[in-house]
């Protein structure tokens, strides 16, 4: 029974991580980022529940628990539902390695985690230097605001600082979900 439930709790994670498919064509590709570890310019270990809210998901929001830590060389992020770990994935700069339980959706991306975990919590400078042409992104106490042209994509809200310890809220308008993150420093 518990392995059914984390596989249920699993398609819902996809779910709202992984667009849902659309009518038409995306009016917009977001950026993929993929800024070094060491561009963090800190090293952090944080204990993060993680909450996904796709719009098309009625079954929604859905949680998981993590455990993400980021040193010059490496950013480390293990999932866990109901106590078993269900993914882990490692970028080191360059590459993107990942492991996942068979009951993980093929839906579910890293780099998508990736690009969402970078644009919270990575410096406004170093985001900015990875952006395209026409990205903007304005970056203020408590707020964040991923922009193409004069329209918000992406916006992110703050709950403490530094940024990576309480609350963050992600609301991404062209994948169409809201992720919340709350985090706590590990105890060392």
């Amino acid at each position: 029974m518990r392995g059914l439930i984390a596989t249920i709790a699993l398609v819902g994670l996809a779910s709202c991580v992984t667009p849902a498919p659309r009518r038409g064509a995306p009016e917009v590709a977001l950026p993929a980022l993929a800024l070094t570890p060491a561009s963090l310019g800190a090293s952090v270990s944080l204990t993060q529940r993680l909450s996904f809210a796709h719009e098309l998901d009625p079954g929604g929001p859905r949680s998981l628990e993590a455990l993400l830590e980021v040193d010059p060389a490496a950013l480390r992020l293990a999932g866990f539902a109901l106590g078993q770990r269900v993914f882990t994935m490692e970028w080191d700069g360059e590459r993107l390695e990942e492991q996942r339980d068979a009951r993980v959706p093929e839906q579910f991306q890293s780099r998508t985690v990736l690009r969402d975990i970078q644009l919270v919590y990575w410096p406004a400078p170093a985001v900015r230097d990875a952006l395209g042409p026409g990205w903007t992104l304005e970056d203020a106490p408590g707020q964040r605001v991923l922009r193409y042209g004069d329209k918000e994509w992406m916006s992110v809200r703050y709950g403490g600082e530094p940024r990576w310890k309480g609350r963050a809220e992600l609301v991404n308008a062209a994948e169409h979900y809201r992720l919340t993150i709350d985090s706590q420093p590990t105890e060392e």
